[in-house]
C-alpha cells in the first residue's frame, strides 16, 4: 500500500528517491567495441541473440510500412495525426531565428541557426510499444530541419516492427528506418556501419543497457539525455475527487517497477481516500503487478499544512511530471520552478501531455528538471557565430585585443590584432 508521510514530522522520508544500481557498463563497452568492429555482421548476430530474430535485411522496406500502416486501424491512424497535428503546432513556435548587429566598435556580429544534420531515434520495441514517442522524437527533428531523421527499433521474433510504431514514424515522416535495438542499435547510430548512417545525436528512452550505451557513446555523437525511472508528482487540495487523484498516480505506476508517483496534500482525509482508491483501482490494471510494485516500492502521500508548502515541496523534487489539481492553477505556476512539464487545473490528466495536446513529452527525470528541459526544436540545431571587421573597426578595437592578450600571456594573439594595424600606417 502507498505510504502516507506527515510533511512536518517526517520530513527525510519526503525526499528520499528510487536510484536503479544494475551495472551493466561493462556488458555495454563489450558490445559497442563488436559493432564498431563488425559493423553489419555484429548487428545481425546480437540481433538474434538477444531479440531471438534472424533476419534477411536491417532495413524496413517502403512496403513494409505500408502494409503496416494498412493493418493499423482507421480511427487510431486519425489519432496519430491528430496527435502529430498537435505536436507540429506547439514545436513550430519553438524555431529559432538568426540575428546580426553592428558592435560599438562597427563590427558586424552574428548568429545563424543551423539544424543538425542526422538525428536519431531510438524507439522501444516489445511488449512496451510507444508509438507517441516517434512522434514526440521525430516531428521537432523534421521541423528543426534535420536532413534526415534516422529510427531504430528492435523486431519481434518473426522480424517485424509493431506495426503501430511503423504507422507512427510514417505520419512523423521519419525517412529510415532500422531493424535493431539495445545498446547495439545506439552503437550502430553512433559509428555508422556498412547500412546505417551515423548521426549527429541521438535522442530516445530505452532500458538500461540502452542508457548506458547512450552514455558512453556521448562525445562521438550528441544525446538528449540519460532519462531515469518515470515520474509523476501531484499537488491537489481535498477538493479533488479521490479516484481522478488515484488514477493519475497509477498513470505513472503502470510504467515500471522503479516509476514514482508521490501526492502532496494539504488534507489528510483526502489522502486517506486517495490511498483507499489506489487499491481499488489496482487490481483493474493491465499491468497490475507492475503498479503494485512501482506503488509499495516507490510511492507516497506527503501531507503538508497548506498548497504553498506543496509547491516548495515540489521544487525541491523537480519531478518530470507535475500535475497542479487547484482552482486557479495559473496562480500557482508562476511558483513552480523546476518541473520537466506541469498539468494544470482538475481536468488536465498528465496523459494528455502523453499523447495528444502537443507538448512534448520526453522529460528530465530524477531530478534533472532542475537544469534540462523537455526535448524540443533546440535539440536538433546548432547556433554557429560569426564575426566581421572592417579596417576601420579594426583599427578601433585592436589596441584593447592586444591589452586583453597580454595580460593572459599570449603574445601571438596580440600581435594578430596590432600587425594588421601597423601595416596601414
Amino acid at each position: 500500500m502507498i505510504k502516507i508521510i506527515n510533511g512536518k514530522t517526517e520530513p527525510e522520508r519526503i525526499f528520499a528517491r528510487v536510484s536503479e544500481k544494475v551495472d551493466v557498463s561493462g556488458i555495454v563497452a563489450d558490445i559497442i567495441e563488436k559493432v564498431k568492429k563488425d559493423g553489419d555482421k555484429a548487428l545481425y548476430e546480437l540481433t538474434e541473440k538477444f531479440d531471438k530474430a534472424k533476419l534477411d535485411s536491417l532495413a524496413v522496406t517502403e512496403s513494409e510500412i505500408n502494409e503496416a500502416v494498412g493493418l493499423v486501424d482507421k480511427e487510431f491512424l486519425a489519432v496519430l495525426k491528430k496527435a502529430a497535428e498537435n505536436i507540429r503546432l506547439f514545436h513550430s513556435e519553438q524555431k529559432r531565428k538568426g540575428f546580426e548587429i553592428e558592435n560599438l566598435d562597427g563590427a558586424i556580429v552574428g548568429q545563424k541557426i543551423i539544424p543538425i544534420e542526422r538525428a536519431g531515434l531510438y524507439v522501444p520495441g516489445g511488449t512496451a510499444a510507444y508509438p507517441s514517442t516517434v512522434l514526440m522524437d521525430a516531428i521537432p527533428a523534421k521541423i528543426a530541419g534535420c536532413s534526415q531523421v534516422v529510427m531504430v527499433t528492435p523486431p519481434d521474433k518473426s522480424g517485424k516492427i509493431n506495426p503501430v510504431i511503423l504507422a507512427a514514424a510514417h505520419v512523423a515522416g521519419v525517412d529510415k528506418i532500422y531493424k535493431v535495438g539495445g545498446a547495439q542499435a545506439i552503437a550502430a547510430l553512433a559509428y555508422g556501419t556498412k547500412t546505417i548512417p551515423k548521426v549527429d545525436k541521438i535522442v530516445g528512452p530505452g532500458n538500461a543497457f540502452v542508457a548506458e550505451a547512450k552514455k558512453q557513446v556521448f562525445g562521438t555523437v550528441s544525446i538528449d539525455m540519460i532519462a531515469g525511472p518515470s515520474e509523476i508528482l501531484i499537488v491537489a487540495d481535498g477538493k479533488n475527487k479521490a479516484k481522478h487523484i488515484a488514477a493519475d498516480l497509477l498513470s505513472q505506476a503502470e510504467h515500471d517497477k522503479m516509476a514514482s508517483a508521490v501526492l502532496v496534500t494539504d488534507s489528510q482525509e483526502f489522502a486517506n481516500e486517495v490511498a483507499l482508491e489506489i487499491e481499488k483501482q489496482i487490481p483493474m490494471l493491465s499491468r497490475a503487478e507492475i503498479a503494485r510494485a512501482s506503488i509499495d516500492d516507490n510511492g507516497k502521500i506527503i501531507v503538508v499544512e497548506n498548497i504553498e508548502e506543496a509547491i516548495e515541496v515540489s521544487n525541491q523534487i523537480a519531478p518530470e511530471h507535475l500535475e497542479l489539481c487547484l482552482d486557479n492553477p495559473f496562480i500557482y505556476l508562476e511558483k513552480v520552478k523546476h518541473a520537466g512539464s506541469v498539468f494544470l487545473g482538475r481536468n488536465c490528466p498528465e496523459a494528455m501531455g502523453d499523447y495528444i495536446a502537443g507538448a512534448n513529452h520526453t522529460l528530465p527525470t530524477s531530478g534533472t528538471a532542475r537544469f534540462s528541459s523537455a526535448l524540443s526544436v533546440d535539440d536538433f540545431i546548432k547556433k554557429t557565430q560569426y564575426i566581421y571587421y572592417s579596417q576601420s573597426s579594426l583599427e578601433k578595437a585592436a589596441k584593447q585585443v592586444e591589452y586583453f592578450a597580454l595580460k593572459e600571456g599570449l603574445t601571438a594573439h596580440a600581435k594578430s590584432a596590432v600587425v594588421r594595424v601597423e601595416d596601414n600606417e
